[in-house]
């Protein structure tokens, strides 16, 4: 995979970003589709970002963005369905949660680990991997998910374009099938992407029992909008893997060529082992998934584009800015390695050039997703553009917020709600960080750097509300009936109560993040336990 480092030419480095599209409409009108009575009035397919994913494990669902929208819907407890990962007697999520694994650290060695604390913090994390490994490689975790209708909240972690339109119940089944290992030195769960995707892709089937046929999310969704059920909105939010794990590898390895002009059943066997997509593998991903979604009967479609990978601080720069007016630095690193310490020689990283290639690269994936969007309004279709790409751009610290100079002429500060601003220190893009004091960065992405938080996903949630407005649904009060007067805002003192690492950070999570370095040395949770691909 060396060659496959290089940057393909066809890749256009642009020198400037994107400018973001401020009209979800693209300037298209469409004839406005009511959907009162619709079965399902939101309906999500994406990946880790919609399932609810966060400090590296998926457990809290019911915070995802999703489960938010819903909530200001005005839908009843049970209304807006979306599969579990939690289990009651033990430390829950899969494959690892780290927010609740600092917190047991704690608890057992107090708010700081010393040097004499190092080997018998060692063998207390072994028993503590292995009673999750056990739990869902052998254990209740391990046995197949429960029959039911297909879940509302269809996102899987680590799923790229083509998940929604080619995978199948049977095909993860036979991938968990496999034997497992009771691992004393590689302890993250096996399987777990799989396990993942079996939760949904089981309920996706058509019908229970034996004679149920496998249907992909896609197949269920068309399902779930024909006559007699309907959807009112589908949103889809995908194409985040086609280019993450160029990021959280720290080692960029781009599909080869050709990869566009391959049958679609052969394009997962070509892209194996890559994490960035051409953008001419990107387009062809993109059509396949598109003429699936114009499938999906829904009232409204909202698509998002592909936000800068490189902006989520699991890849730190380093080193300063190339200069004051570029967005990018030199090298970027894993966030606990300090300026001081990083060795180009010795330790991982992304060169600027890189990181502007990635972005390069996902600002013609995004050309081609307005393209869809677009297209779909010409024909009459009530598609929508959530520009989501946009969104971080305008909440990216030490990109733009901390370096006045790199702006461009288009870019302004998102506002935060009221009661984030109230917040000391304001939440932020940055790395999370906290210690005796309570939290001291950060506050956005939670503790794996690349998923948000819960008043994160509370932000997402709200500007996804703010396109269902413009697409005329209609947010009820908590009774279900009562409409709701004016725009719609999401309760952020209620999501604070609910986000455990900001209004309650571990102690343990020091400024230096020495112990989330010292857990990737020993499990190597970034590279194994982050969805993508």
């Amino acid at each position: 995979m060396a060659g496959q480092r290089r940057t393909p030419d066809e890749v256009e480095i642009r020198t400037s970003p994107r400018e973001p599209v401020v009209d979800p409409r693209l300037g298209i009108d469409v004839a406005a589709v009511a959907a009162p009575d619709a079965r399902h009035r939101l309906v999500t397919v994406g990946d880790s970002l919609t399932q609810g994913f966060m400090s590296g494990a998926v457990h809290r669902t019911d915070l995802s963005w999703p489960a938010l929208v819903a909530y200001e819907l005005g839908l009843p407890a049970g209304a807006f369905t979306f599969p579990t990962y939690e289990w009651p007697t033990g430390p829950g999520g899969l494959p690892l949660d780290l927010e609740r694994l600092a917190r047991a650290m704690q608890d057992r060695f107090g708010e700081r680990l010393d040097f004499w604390e190092i080997v018998p913090a060692g063998l207390w994390l072994r028993g503590y991997m292995d009673g999750i490994e056990d739990y869902w490689e052998r254990g209740p975790g391990s046995r197949p998910p429960a029959p039911g209708p297909p879940p509302d909240n269809m996102g899987v972690s680590g799923w790229d374009l083509l998940d929604p339109v080619l995978l199948v119940a049977s095909e993860v089944a036979a991938a968990i099938a496999r034997p497992t290992r009771d691992d004393l030195t590689s302890q993250i769960v096996e399987h777990h992407r799989q396990l993942v995707a079996w939760s949904v892709l089981q309920r996706a089937r058509d019908g229970v029992g034996e004679g149920a046929a496998d249907r992909t999310v896609l197949e269920a969704a068309a399902a779930m909008s024909a006559p007699g059920e309907g959807i009112e909105t589908l949103v889809v939010v995908l194409g985040s893997n086609n280019a993450l794990g160029s990021v959280v590898s720290l080692e960029p390895v781009w599909t080869p060529e050709g990869y566009a002009d391959l049958p679609l059943a052969e394009r997962p066997a070509a892209g194996r082992g890559c994490n960035l997509w051409r953008p001419s593998a990107f387009a062809a991903d993109w059509a396949a998934l598109e003429a699936e979604l114009r499938r999906v009967a829904a009232a409204h479609v909202v698509v998002a584009t592909v936000p800068s990978v490189t902006i989520a601080p699991i890849a730190r720069g380093v080193a300063g800015k190339v200069r004051p007016a570029s967005r990018y630095f030199p090298y970027y690193t894993r966030p606990w390695i300090s300026d001081d310490d990083f060795d180009p020689g010795r330790d991982p990283h992304l060169t600027g050039e890189e990181a502007r290639a990635i972005d390069s690269a996902i600002d013609a994936f995004n050309e081609t997703i307005v393209a869809s969007v677009a297209a779909a309004r010409r024909d009459g279709l009530d598609w929508y553009l959530f520009d989501l790409a946009a969104l971080l751009d305008r909440l990216a610290a030490r990109r733009y917020i901390e370096s006045p100079w790199a702006r461009p002429a288009w870019w302004t500060p998102y506002e935060l709600p009221a009661a984030l601003r109230a917040l000391d220190p304001v939440p932020s893009t940055r790395f999370f960080r906290s210690g005796p004091e309570g939290r001291t960065d950060g506050g956005l992405f939670s503790l794996d750097g690349v998923h948000p938080t819960t008043i994160g996903y509370g932000i997402l949630a709200q500007e996804v509300i703010r396109v269902l407005e413009m697409a005329g649904v209609q947010f009820r009060e908590r009774d279900g009936v009562t409409p709701r007067v004016g725009p719609v805002e999401v309760d952020f003192d209620r999501l604070l109560l609910a986000d455990t690492l900001v209004s309650d950070p571990p102690a343990l999570v020091s400024r230096s993040l020495s112990l989330l370095g010292w857990l990737d040395e020993r499990l190597d949770w970034v590279g194994r336990s982050l969805p993508f691909g």
